[in-house]
């Protein structure tokens, strides 16, 4: 799933592009409640990616915040961190 900070049409064109739900809507008092980080120069008021793997539970077992546009979690390190969190239960 993701979250984004746009509005609910252009939350609509990414998730017709990806095959996993995306919100929208996420407001600054949100992210500053994840701890995400916000652009400074060149991109001011943009909140930069915020990444979590959650368990069945709920309980965040792993994350990633970006500091900028890079840095994304690849979904083939996704797979093997959370068979890594499994194999190590």
């Amino acid at each position: 799933m993701a979250a984004s900070a746009d509005s609910a049409e252009k939350a609509r064109e990414v998730a017709n592009e990806v095959s996993f739900p995306v919100a929208h809507g996420v407001t600054r008092e949100v992210a500053d409640r994840l701890g995400s980080w916000w652009g400074d120069k060149p991109d001011p008021g943009i909140i930069q990616p915020s990444e979590f793997i959650v368990d069945r539970h709920g309980k965040i077992v792993h994350s990633s915040y970006s500091s900028g546009p890079l840095a994304r979690m690849d979904a083939g390190d996704v797979i093997n961190m959370i068979r890594r969190i499994e194999k190590y239960k």
